[in-house]
């Protein structure tokens, strides 16, 4: 495994992190039918592997995901050779003050979150969703009185647009706020919008990326049909991941992945995620595990070095979408 610095900041991570959205999924999702017995041996072989970066949010599947975490993860490894990622702002309750990113439930929900997750702090916390109403003082203010506390390491942020997220690193930078240092925003080989403005704007910042979905749900393991069937349970019942959503450059995309895999001869996943972690402001792809030989292969794809024709290859059938 390969460890990377987290954006400028001094936090070191693996290469590849973990993310924890199918850690008690199960009755929720059928291709991820996860619960605590479940869910252990894939923490341990993520370890085994190298893999210290996990993240997970409260949201993930009602708190599941952070309490399965707290009672397996926790146990299996030091606290400080793990880094925890986790998110917040979602809802989870329906009354008021429920979700959000005020104060009153940003430092309720930190509470509730180290106690599942089983911790005294977390090292990255971030902006799951911003709430439309809350200042972003206000939530910069608390997130720094939190780190102050001692009860999260770094701050970051999730998808949002970029003009917020500027908001947020110039406001730190002008009044002393906790600076974010991750942004975990959607980001893969059919879904590359975010080179417009967000990447440019995260390596100027020191921003680390931490993308979700760097597979495209699959999409990108180049075993789906132009129908959406496939051969996974994901390819058939998860209607994001139906192949007929995507355009027929996004297919194009997919058959160059296959070619530069068997040219390589690894697996079409390992190339995609090489391809992510070719990039200069990446930190590390966060991926989705079903199976554990999904752990050994985005594993080894840290060891996959793509040529420049490789890349143009991968990039060129690329259509940015209409603004």
């Amino acid at each position: 495994m390969k460890y990377v610095r987290l954006g400028d900041s001094g936090l070191e991570v693996s290469a590849i992190c973990i993310g924890g959205n199918s850690w008690g999924a199960r009755g929720r999702r059928a291709w991820a039918p996860f619960d605590e017995a479940d869910s252990a041996p894939f923490f341990r072989r993520a370890l085994d592997k190298g893999i210290n970066f996990f993240d997970t949010a409260d949201a993930y599947n009602s708190g599941e995901s952070e309490r399965i975490m707290g009672e397996t993860l926790m146990s299996y490894a030091p606290r400080d050779e793990l880094v925890i990622s986790t998110k917040v702002g979602i809802a989870m309750g329906k009354g008021p003050n429920q979700g959000g990113l005020g104060r009153k439930h940003l430092l309720k929900s930190i509470d509730q979150q180290l106690k599942r997750l089983k911790t005294d702090y977390i090292d990255v916390y971030q902006v799951h969703r911003l709430d439309g109403v809350t200042p972003l003082d206000e939530t910069l203010d608390t997130l720094t009185e939190i780190v102050k506390a001692g009860k999260v390491r770094y701050i970051g942020g999730s998808t949002m647009p970029v003009y917020k997220f500027a908001q947020m690193v110039t406001l730190a930078a002008c009044k002393g706020y906790a600076r974010p240092i991750a942004m975990q925003n959607l980001y893969n080989l059919i879904q590359r919008e975010e080179e417009r403005e967000m990447i440019p704007l995260c390596l100027e910042a020191g921003v680390g990326l931490i993308p979700y979905s760097p597979l495209a749900r699959g999409i990108l393991a180049g075993n789906r049909e132009a129908s959406g069937s496939g051969a996974t349970e994901r390819a058939n019942k998860d209607v994001k991941a139906d192949a007929s959503l995507f355009r027929p450059s996004d297919r194009k995309v997919v058959r160059a992945v296959v070619s530069v895999a068997e040219r390589h001869g690894v697996k079409p996943t390992q190339v995609a995620l090489a391809w992510m972690l070719s990039k200069p402001v990446m930190a590390a792809p966060i991926i989705g595990t079903t199976k554990l030989d999904q752990i050994d292969d985005a594993a080894a794809a840290v060891d996959v070095t793509l040529t420049d024709g490789d890349i143009a290859r991968l990039e060129k059938p690329y259509v940015f979408r209409a603004l």
